[in-house]
């Protein structure tokens, strides 16, 4: 769709209800759902993003598109980016760790949160199908991060005392 981002502006945690809302569970996969969840991928993409939630364009509903990476001790890769229906986390690890984050919906702003090392997802795919995943390090705290959003939890309400950092310019 030409002009996605327009029609799908993102929205900040100023100006959007729907983020301080439980988003609703999607019943049945039509022609509606796929067709947001392709354009949310690549709403994901045009914003820059490495995850973005439905909520965050609006959509009062159970999605998330997300990436996964591999990372090595040089560098970092993209695998690939999936789009999770109505995911839900189903098992956590005792380990927690700091991630430092930043949000789409909150801008020019990066904190520490914990989040679980690992943890195992299971969602629906576009066509229906049940997955699951475990994931760790840095594609745990994406769907970590995602999966809040679709429960009104902004990851503001998690951050680490003083341990903001501004990404504006002065």
């Amino acid at each position: 769709m030409e002009n996605l981002q327009k029609f799908y502006p993102i929205q900040t945690w100023e100006n959007n209800p729907i983020l301080r809302k439980v988003s609703v569970e999607i019943k049945n996969i039509d022609d509606d759902i796929k067709e947001f969840g392709e354009e949310l991928i690549e709403l994901m993409q045009l914003y820059d993003g490495a995850w973005l939630a439905a909520p965050q364009v609006w959509r009062n509903i159970r999605m998330i598109a997300t990436t996964q990476w591999k990372e090595t001790k040089n560098s970092i890769k993209l695998l690939s980016k999936i789009l999770m229906i109505n995911p839900k986390i189903i098992e956590k690890s005792k380990d927690i760790v700091v991630s430092e984050e930043a949000c789409l919906s909150i801008p020019n702003f990066k904190w520490k949160v914990k989040r679980y090392k690992y943890i195992v997802v299971e969602y629906l795919d576009l066509d229906g199908k049940l997955k699951k995943k475990k994931l760790k390090d840095l594609d745990a705290f994406i769907v970590q991060h995602e999966y809040d959003h679709l429960d009104w939890v902004l990851f503001i309400d998690k951050i680490i005392k003083n341990s903001w950092k501004s990404n504006v310019k002065s």
